[in-house]
């Protein structure tokens, strides 16, 4: 695979050592913004995730959900000399991508001070699940504990069934993508001092980071809020309500919308009635709103309210299922969804990054996720490996080629 060199990050060499999801959500971000990302894959089965299914005629779709635009170079980490040849790729790289348990790292003398001693430029990504200090910074995490630990699942879900994770990894998403802005912070930082550094996040820091104005409850009011469930904290009406065939979201924002809204209905008494007439009165009386909301919509079919509503500028839409996502005119014209050719499954369709910017000429998606060592031999080559130090690596099996 060539990168293109007119993408924001072109030039950018990148080690991607993370497995799981975090640490390769950061480098396929790093990856997409035109970075040369090496996915350095342990032998002889790879990355973890390339044995979770579901599968898709063998290969993982967990692996192929976050794994684009990257070269697979295939490693044996129990030999010391793929552990030198690490190093020595690390020594002409710009970033390095871990989430290793703490301590893993300096194990195989590949943590950040022994890395910067030999390449002081070298920008040093880890993410871990508590950090590296504090009571908790030795332990091991995964995203489920983070979403606990860190008072998101208290704040998600309906009365009844008290806390709800979120349903995706968000706490390992979150946090790769926290990790991908230090990079790049690092990066425009290095130009002007010639030095790299390291960038440090973990899944329980990044989940409270998005805390906001939840958080800033707590801490300001000394507010302990509980399961928001389908509705917004503080502003109402704005959540899910019910139409005629199912539910939808909807979202009377402000005052101005408020009164759109009821004269839409044929609600104009509650326009001025000082139990409904502001923000505050709604939320102190959300239950008789929501009643009657309900009562209206269920006249008509959630689309057809969805309509209405965004004709006077209220925000709506209905709920989808995944297969109404990826069959919607919407997502499939305005580019979230890209296709690549794959070389075993053929047409791939995989979620494009979602930033719009002209250095990505039109699309992020350039390459499909590689096989298990495609790319070993021209990865090494690249870094100035001899083809005869090649040969005899991968006759040793310190290197595997697909």
């Amino acid at each position: 695979m060539s990168t293109p060199t007119d993408l924001p990050l072109a030039g950018l060499r990148v080690l991607d050592l993370s497995r799981a999801l975090a640490g390769p959500f950061c480098a396929m971000i790093l990856a997409d913004l035109g970075a040369d990302v090496v996915k350095i894959e342990p032998t002889p089965d790879g990355e973890m995730v390339r044995g979770w299914g579901p599968f898709k005629d063998g290969i993982s779709v967990y692996y192929l959900s976050i794994h684009r635009n990257k070269r697979s170079l295939a490693v044996n980490f129990r030999d010391p000399r793929g552990l030198d040849l690490i190093r020595r790729l690390a020594d002409k790289a710009d970033i390095l991508v871990e989430n290793f348990k703490p301590g893993a790292m300096a194990n195989m003398k590949m943590d950040y001070a022994s890395l910067a001693a030999r390449n002081p430029r070298l920008i040093f990504a880890s993410i871990t699940g508590f950090g590296t200090t504090g009571p908790y910074g030795g332990w091991p995490g995964v995203d489920q504990i983070a979403q606990g630990m860190s008072g998101l699942m208290s704040l998600t879900g309906q009365k009844e069934s008290g806390p709800t994770r979120v349903g995706i990894p968000i706490g390992d998403v979150v946090a790769g993508m926290w990790a991908a802005l230090g990079v790049q912070a690092a990066v425009i930082q290095r130009h002007a001092t010639g030095k790299g550094q390291m960038v440090e996040t973990s899944l329980l820091a990044g989940l409270i980071g998005l805390l906001t104005v939840q958080g800033q409850r707590q801490l300001s009011l000394g507010e302990t809020p509980g399961v928001a469930g389908n509705d917004h904290p503080v502003i109402y009406p704005y959540g899910m309500f019910q139409a005629k065939d199912g539910p939808f979201n909807m979202a009377a924002a402000t005052e101005d919308m408020w009164v759109k809204l009821c004269k839409l209905l044929g609600m104009e008494d509650w326009i001025t009635d000082p139990e409904f007439k502001d923000n505050a009165a709604r939320n102190r009386n959300r239950d008789a709103v929501k009643q009657r909301l309900n009562g209206k919509f269920a006249s008509r079919g959630k689309l057809a309210w969805t309509l209405e509503l965004v004709k006077l500028g209220l925000p709506a839409g209905p709920i989808f299922t995944l297969d109404q996502v990826f069959s919607d005119p919407h997502v499939n014209e305005t580019g979230i969804v890209e296709e690549i050719e794959h070389p075993k499954l053929g047409k791939l369709r995989l979620i494009a990054n979602p930033l719009r910017m002209a250095g990505l000429g039109g699309r992020s998606v350039r390459s499909a996720p590689p096989a298990l060592g495609a790319d070993s031999r021209r990865v090494l080559e690249d870094f100035g490996i001899a083809s005869a130090e090649i040969d005899a690596l991968v006759a040793s099996k310190t290197v595997q080629v697909a």
